[in-house]
Formats: structure tokens, sequence, C-alpha cells
């Protein structure tokens, strides 16, 4: 138990301090008005009805100061007591067992069954939340603050070379023990479906135009070097030779093909490689299809190789150290398209009614499977953390949460036992001088 924990609290000693004054006060004003009625007896019907009230506050008093001892401490100590009086001491030390596993149970039906959290998740969007939260400037500012911070911490207490080692020896695995057929196909549906194979296919052409335009040498360059390839080098500089640049008409034969469909979202082109892709996926979902097979041999050969093998741990140590000058870097810029990107995921969330449903189907999902899980074991973490507390440590927990409100019921004691017998006073009074 700390110090902290066993210390009571400033509010705790005022609603002590203070019901303890009410009772003296109304002990007091009990004593002092049996001598006034000694002193002045032609008031003693007055003065018997305020000592009715002060008698009833003492009592009112006195009663809630026992109830709320009663409930961490016998009040009695050594004195001997009837055994039903003692067995009704010390209710919570007594109980503590019952009281864990109450509180585990409590715990477990109204915050951590399976139907409490479904129903709860169901009733919240929790990926708008989270979309919001992200897309604001200065919390994905700070998301990549911290990642900022943290990964070249990671990488230098973990070090290049382990990473290296452990990918080449568990991602590695995984992928030869898996048939990528299957997440190659699902991969290209979700992009064909959410047609962001256009924008990569848009945001390529552009790219392949302004390099081509802006760099008419290598383009050149390019187009020699894929005539020697194919063997028509002599025949292209032979036409030359009676003014037929075929180089050039090539280019401009590709570059318009690529501005006509930069123009035309319906262009051919664009419509065969949409259906190239589509067939593709069809063949790749089907384990038993040649592209299926050949995709996965491919796989294999590559992952059979030590040069592969030695390449990707040696990527992956290059890649590491790139990424950790990077992060270092005041004005990073790995950080600043990092926090670009996490914006981004924030307001597709957002924007994306269909994203959020599949986002919090998924998470309550999650949460459903955890806490059917995992709820047992938190209760009985509660339960079995109960039970090792002292009881001295259980009663100060307990006390300096809500013994400031136990005490001020006692100052409610005396004040409304003050009342009643005030009232109670006022009616035999009238009642004696009725009759």
């Amino acid at each position: 138990m700390t110090t902290a924990e066993a210390t009571t609290t400033p509010s705790l000693q005022r609603s002590k301090r203070f019901a303890t004054i009410a009772l003296i006060m109304a002990v007091v004003t009990w004593l002092m008005l049996m001598v006034v009625a000694k002193l002045i007896p032609e008031y003693v019907w007055l003065i018997h009805i305020l000592m009715l009230g002060a008698e009833a506050g003492v009592v009112g008093g006195l009663a809630d100061w026992y109830a709320i001892t009663v409930l961490f401490r016998n009040p009695f100590g050594k004195m001997p007591i009837p055994k039903f009086m003692l067995d009704h001491t010390e209710i919570i030390p007594r109980n503590k067992a019952r009281i864990a596993e109450s509180m585990g149970r409590f715990v477990q039906e109204n915050f951590l069954s399976p139907q409490v959290v479904e129903k709860s998740l169901q009733s919240t969007d929790i990926s708008l939340a989270i979309g919001q939260w992200l897309a604001k400037a200065e919390n994905n500012a700070q998301v990549t603050q911290v990642i900022q911070q943290t990964v070249p911490k990671i990488f230098e207490f973990v070090g290049q070379e382990q990473i290296g080692r452990f990918i080449q020896n568990n991602s590695v695995q995984w992928v030869r023990n898996t048939q990528i057929n299957t997440l190659v196909s699902e991969m290209l549906r979700a992009v064909l479906e959410n047609d962001f194979h256009q924008d990569v296919l848009q945001r390529g052409l552009d790219l392949a135009h302004e390099w081509v335009m802006s760099h008419p040498e290598e383009t050149r360059q390019l187009t020699r070097t894929l005539f020697k390839e194919l063997g028509v080098w002599k025949l292209a500089k032979g036409a030359s030779w009676i003014g037929i640049d075929v180089q050039q008409r090539t280019i401009d034969s590709l570059v318009e093909r690529v501005e006509s469909m930069l123009a035309d979202p319906q262009h051919p082109w664009r419509q065969k490689i949409e259906d190239m892709g589509h067939q593709l996926m069809l063949e790749l979902a089907d384990d038993e299809s040649s592209a299926s097979h050949r995709l996965n041999s491919t796989k294999d050969a590559l992952l059979d190789s030590p040069q592969v093998l030695n390449f990707i741990s040696g990527a992956v140590v290059i890649l590491c150290d790139a990424i950790k000058a990077d992060l270092l870097k005041p004005d990073s810029g790995i950080a600043q398209n990092l926090r670009v990107a996490i914006q981004q995921v924030g307001e597709n969330i957002i924007s994306n009614p269909a994203v959020r449903q599949l986002l919090n189907d998924r998470m309550s999902g999650i949460a459903v499977n955890l806490s059917d899980q995992y709820s047992e074991k938190v209760i009985r973490f509660i339960s079995e953390r109960i039970h090792e507390w002292d009881s001295r440590e259980m009663i100060d927990k307990i006390e300096n949460e809500v013994g400031g409100d136990l005490h001020m019921i006692r100052v409610n004691g005396v004040v409304v036992g003050a009342f009643i017998g005030l009232v109670l006073g006022i009616i035999r009074a009238l009642v004696d001088l009725i009759l």
C-alpha cells in the first residue's frame, strides 16, 4: 500500500470534522436546554420542544455514526457485545470475498459481456470518430511525431540485421507456405471494383507523356535499343536514308496513343486493360488455373534462390538505414508524406460510408471476440486483486472514495433528526394544549 493510498484525503477529513462538530453542537444544545429549563421554568413548554429537537438530532447523528462506522470497523473494540451485534460490524472487511466476486461479475455483465460490447458498438460509429480525429491537423501531426521519434529508437534497439533475419525467417516462410494467387486475385478485385486502376493508369500515362516530351534524346535512345532488340534497327536506319525517320514516327505514334488515352476515359485500350485485369482476376481465383500455377511456381523459385534471400535481407538493412536517416531529419520527407497520408486516410474514412461500415463491422467483430475470450480473465484478475488487498488497505481505498459523502450523512442525520424532533415536539405541545 502506497503512502498516497493510506493517507486520508482532505475532503474526507473535512467531512469527518464537519460531522463531528454537528454532533457536538447537538449534544451541547441538548445539555444547555436542560439547564435553561431549570432556570426558566415559565418557558419550560417551549424549552421541551427545543430539547426534543436537540435529542432527536443527537440520536440521529449517533445512529448514522454507528451505521457508517460498522461498515468499516468494529466501534466497540474489545467490549463484550452480543454475537448478533458483533456479526454485523466490519461489514466490508468481512465480506471482502463476496464484494470481489460481485464487482467482477458487475463489470462482466455490464461492460465486458459480448452482448453488451456488440450493442454498444452498434450504436457508435467508431470509424467516423477515428476518421475525424485523424483528419485534424494537430492529431495527425502528433501521430506522425510519435512515429518519427519511435521508429529510429526501435531500429537502434533491435538492429537492422536482426530485422532482416526476422523477415527472412518468418515472412519469407509465410510467403512460401501461402498460395498467393488468391491474395493477388482479391487485390485485383479491390482495385477494379473501386476504380483504383483508372487512377493509377491516368497517373502513369501522365508521367509517361511528361517524360517523353521532356526527354527527347533519351526517348530516341530507348527506341533505338528497342529496335535493336527486335532486330529491326538496320531496317529503320535504312529507311532514314530515304527520308523516313522511323524512330520519330514511332515516338509520335506512341505519344498520340497516350494523348488519346488521356483524353478519353472510354478509350478501347483502357477497356482492353480493364478486361485483361478482370480475366486475370478470375484466373487467379482458380487454384488449378495455369496462371495460378505459374504465379506460385515463380514465387517458389524466387524464394529458393539464395541470391534472392540475400537480396531481401540486404534490401531490408538498406531500407531501414534510409528510413532511420530520413526520420532523424527535422524536415523528414517520410514524416511529411506520412502526415499527409494519415490525414487522407481520415478524410477518406469520413467521406466513404461503405468503408466506415466495413471497418465498424470488423472492429465490432474483433471486440466481441476479444470480450468473449478474455472477459473471464479480466474478471478473475479484478477479483484476485481485491482478494489480495489487505483489509486496512481496502477500507482506506473505499473510505477515501466515498467516505466524504458517508460522513455528510451524519450531518444530515443531526439536521433531519432535529427537524423531526421539533415537529414531533410541536405536535405533542398542540395535543397537550387542545386536550
